[in-house]
């Protein structure tokens, strides 16, 4: 087969979840309240740490990038797969396959770079609570976000460009609901070895990074814990870590399976019902887990809407007496 022929497919089919037209409205309606929820809790959130000044601390800081992050990552994926829910074509060019991955690529490794940040400053505020101020400065809550925000940009740059040395034949078919780079290796008409070898270094060091750092912190913190002598104290933290490392664990761990699990190059049946859980469950799940349990983020929404309450009673009394 000739270069130009091997050339020819920049075009792709994503196959999606399903053909049966009462399951495919049915998901629709699914996903779209998702993307909705995902949307409103996470922009909400990045907006209410944004205008409250009392949020505007490290561990917030880091929580509102990490809510960008997850709405960059439901807006990489979700309007083209509810958008071919009702194609009948389904079709995606190569280049739409570099930008969806690209946006995803980079928001993912942001995250998990914020969710090690996050937990770094947990370990400090509840294990050296004294030094907190010396130890989680503005300065370097500042430089963790622009580090992570770098590391994604490069990697997700380093992803895409060695797409670029891909040509593809064959079948066109993804058998996706998003243009992921495995299912594009498994069309390439060249042996995509050093594809596979960058992907493994580079999401295996980011992860290998952020998950030691995650489990430090929290192993710390749970000592800590441990020694508290208030039982009321010690099962709040206990509650709060827990539904924090829940969110952590899936998130990793979805991570790891669909890109550094043995023979994940050339498995495709399980990709994904694991995607879910790191494109679209973990997202949604986020604002939830990180601010509607937190009391200070609880208590800075019921001060808002008090306000807009009396200000809504002001207004119509003025409305009456004039």
């Amino acid at each position: 087969m000739t270069q130009d022929n091997r050339s020819l497919t920049t075009e792709f089919i994503l196959i999606g979840f399903t053909d049966h037209p009462d399951l495919k409205a049915l998901l629709f309606m699914v996903f779209f309240a998702i993307y909705l929820i995902t949307m409103v809790g996470n922009l909400g959130l990045v907006a209410l740490i944004f205008m409250e000044r009392r949020l505007h601390t490290p561990m917030y800081i880091f929580l509102g990038n990490l809510a960008l992050m997850d709405s960059c990552c439901s807006c990489a994926i979700t309007p083209k797969m509810l958008e071919n829910f009702f194609s009948e074509d389904r079709m995606i060019s190569l280049y739409e396959c570099m930008v969806q991955f690209y946006f995803l690529c980079f928001a993912e490794t942001a995250d998990c770079f914020l969710l090690a940040a996050m937990a770094y400053d947990r370990y400090v505020a509840i294990c050296r609570p004294l030094q907190y101020h010396t130890m989680m400065s503005k300065k370097l809550c500042i430089q963790m976000i622009i580090g992570a925000y770098a590391a994604g940009f490069l990697h997700s740059i380093i992803q895409v460009v060695l797409l670029l040395r891909l040509t593809f034949c064959g079948s066109h078919q993804i058998n996706h609901f998003f243009c992921d780079v495995l299912p594009l290796y498994r069309l390439s008409c060249l042996d995509p070895y050093i594809n596979e070898l960058m992907i493994l270094i580079f999401s295996g060091s980011v992860q290998i990074f952020s998950i030691t750092t995650v489990l430090i912190s929290y192993l710390c913190i749970l000592f800590t814990i441990f020694k508290m002598k208030s039982k009321e104290g010690r099962g709040k933290a206990l509650s709060t870590c827990a539904s924090h490392f829940l969110s952590v664990s899936i998130f990793y761990g979805s991570l790891l399976f669909v890109y550094i699990r043995p023979n994940s190059f050339k498995e495709e049946d399980k990709d994904i019902p694991v995607a879910i859980f790191y494109t679209l469950v973990i997202p949604l799940l986020n604002p939830f887990i990180y601010s509607l349990r937190n009391k200070e983020v609880i208590n800075v929404m019921k001060r808002i809407m008090k306000k807009r309450k009396s200000h809504n009673i002001l207004k119509q009394r003025s409305l009456v007496t004039n």
